[in-house]
Order: C-alpha cells, then sequence, then structure tokens
C-alpha cells in the first residue's frame, strides 16, 4: 500500500476556545429522537427515545448524521455483554458518515460543511453525533453516505488486527474467516490491494463466488469442506502465515493447524464461545502467535495515530476505487430492530447501513 499520501483528517487549532457555530447551528433543537437498548436482550429491546442533541467538544465537530453503520459490538452491547464507556451515551452506535454542522474549540470553521466519516464511542443511532475530529476523515468524492457509513470501524479493526497485530506482508498467505461480512469483505480487498495471497471463508458457493472480484484467491465452504485441508493444500503444505478470525471456539485449535511456521493467529470476535483450549508446546515449536484486540478500549491518541495510517495507507486506495465498502442494504433508522435481527440471522453479505 502506498506511504506517500498525507493524512486527510485536517485537524486545525484555531485557538477559539469556543464552539464555532456554522449556518445550520442556529436551527438545531434540544432534543432528538435515538436509538438506545431500553435493556439487555434481542433485537426488540431497541426503542427510539428522545435524548439531547449533542454540542461539540474540544477536537471535535457536531455530524448532521446521513448513515450509521451496523456493527457486531453494537450487537454485544445490546445483548448487555460490552458497556459504553463512563460518559459515553447509550445510543448505540461506533461509525458515521455526516455533514460537519458545527466545530468545537481547536478545530477549523473551513470544515463546516464538509462531509466526513468517522469512528465514535457511540451515538451513531442518531440524526446527530459527535465525532472527534482526529478520529474521521474527509469522505472521498466517489462514495455515497452510507458508504462511506460503512467503513470507519471496518478501516481501522483490519488495519489494526490484520496489518499491525498480524503484521500481513507483501507475499503472504491470509486466511480470513466469516469474509462475507462487513469486516470479512474490507479485509479480503486490503490484503489483495496488499500483494497477499486470499483463503477466504463463507457459508455458501455463491458467496465465495461474489468474494472473488473482491480479492479472494481461493474459497473455501465451510459447510462442507474441511477449511484446515484445504489451506494446506492450497499453501503445498506450508500453511498460512495469518488467520483473521471471528469464530473462535473450537476453530482456534483447528486454526493454529492450519498456519505455517512462524504464522500470527488475530482474533476478532467469539461467535461459537470465547473459552478455548490451546497446546502451548505447539505455539512453541511452530513460533506460532495468538493476538486479539477491541477499538473501544484503546485511547484518543491510540485511534488518532491509527487514522494517520489508515489516511496514509488506504484512503488513497479507496478514492480510486480498489477498495469499496460492500452495502447489503440501508435501512430507516426507526427499523434497527428489524437490522439487527437481519445481521444476526447471517444472511447479510457485507454491512448494513441505518438512515435517519
Amino acid at each position: 500500500m502506498s506511504t506517500a499520501v498525507p493524512h486527510e483528517g485536517d485537524r486545525i487549532a484555531d485557538g477559539a476556545g469556543s464552539v464555532v457555530p456554522g449556518a445550520a447551528t442556529a436551527s438545531l433543537p434540544d432534543a432528538m429522537q435515538a436509538i438506545v437498548a431500553r435493556q439487555p436482550g434481542d433485537a426488540s429491546v431497541l426503542a427510539l427515545v428522545e435524548r439531547p442533541v449533542p454540542r461539540p467538544g474540544v477536537g471535535e465537530v457536531l455530524l448532521r448524521v446521513l448513515g450509521a453503520g451496523i456493527n457486531r459490538p453494537d450487537i454485544m452491547q445490546r445483548q448487555g455483554i460490552a458497556k459504553p464507556a463512563p460518559g459515553v451515551t447509550d445510543v448505540l452506535g461506533l461509525e458515521v458518515c455526516g455533514e460537519v454542522v458545527a466545530c468545537g474549540p481547536g478545530v477549523a470553521p473551513t470544515l463546516l460543511g464538509q462531509r466526513r466519516m468517522a469512528l465514535v464511542p457511540g451515538g451513531g443511532y442518531a440524526p446527530w453525533c459527535v465525532a472527534a475530529v482526529d478520529h474521521s476523515f474527509a469522505v472521498p468524492q466517489r462514495l455515497t453516505p452510507a458508504e462511506a457509513a460503512a467503513l470507519p470501524e471496518g478501516l481501522f479493526t483490519v488495519w489494526h488486527n490484520l496489518f499491525e497485530l498480524g503484521r500481513l506482508s507483501m507475499g503472504e498467505t491470509v486466511l480470513i474467516h466469516g469474509a462475507a461480512g462487513g469486516i470479512g469483505t474490507l479485509a479480503v480487498q486490503m490484503a489483495h490491494a496488499a500483494g497477499c495471497t486470499v483463503v477466504a471463508t463463507a457459508g455458501d458457493q455463491s458467496r465465495l463466488d461474489a468474494l472473488k472480484p473482491l480479492g479472494a484467491d481461493f474459497g473455501i465452504c465451510w459447510r462442507d469442506t474441511d477449511f484446515v485441508q484445504a489451506c494446506l493444500d492450497v499453501t503445498r503444505g506450508r500453511g498460512v502465515d495469518v488467520v483473521l478470525d471471528v469464530v473462535g471456539g473450537d476453530y482456534v485449535r483447528r486454526n493454529l493447524q492450519a498456519m505455517a511456521f512462524g504464522g500470527r493467529h488475530v482474533s476478532l470476535s467469539f461467535m461459537q464461545g470465547s473459552a478455548v483450549t490451546v497446546e502451548l508446546l505447539t505455539l512453541m515449536q511452530r513460533q506460532l502467535s495468538l493476538h486479539s484486540s477491541t477499538l473501544r478500549p484503546q485511547t484518543h491518541a491510540e485511534k488518532a495515530r491509527m487514522a494517520q495510517a489508515i489516511a496514509r495507507h488506504v484512503l488513497p486506495l479507496i478514492a480510486s476505487g480498489r477498495i469499496a465498502p460492500r452495502l447489503h442494504a440501508s435501512m430507516p433508522l426507526a427499523e434497527a430492530a428489524q437490522a439487527h435481527a437481519l445481521l444476526e440471522s447471517g444472511q447479510v453479505f457485507g454491512k448494513l447501513v441505518l438512515v435517519p
């Protein structure tokens, strides 16, 4: 991936020390309708409630939300497994695309009216959302608002886990489980753009066929194929260098069997359980390593650092069309419960986006 393009975050201190109002801020209401989980449970616990319209603080912008991506961590928050950090809104939503309607202290008013896509700690399932400007990017012109809203969480997740923790590099082979999901479809494209051989798993042949144009070199249907043996076959017995896993459970043990000497295993989720058993002797003898991370606990500075790297290495590929989000559907904000149920059904290929 190219390293010559400067950061598109454009955070510029203006020294004002107060919110810089734009033309739209005077008409902002005090309250808005937003989506929260009334209690831990299934998709039916999601409800529209009234919340104050947020105001941007230091280094922040207020976005009029044009689209909000739906992610597995949203489901985990709804289920009560994951909770927002202290002081963070209970409104769901970790990524948005929106128009800047107000700038907080330290942010140049020239950003007013600009479309930006942002990783946020919460608050995306709403008409207005606050975002840290250094966790956001100017939206490439070729993207629609829904496409831009489908990107930030995946960009941070794939970049950090696949390329920083997993150290995936040109010429290596990566196994991507859940390749038809929002994270998976982006990971396939980013790994392909980095010059890697991509082995993708999915639940049916039609999805595997659709993953080929995105950059999947080999497809494995996990329903009827032993992916361990298939990985060894396509690598002529060597194994894969990196595994990106969202399944957990017994998959971890099997993933290790499919890995090459010195391979790196990266866990993003654990759809089949978080408790796993591994043989340490196998790890030591073959010099395998296990990695995992989540975005929410990362510090503000660490997320800003990731944003700089993403802007330098990945955004030029998005701007040129070499990498693009795979949208399954856009749905109205009021249908958030139906959207969650659809994502949990396993029938989604790519990303779901809510539109206020």
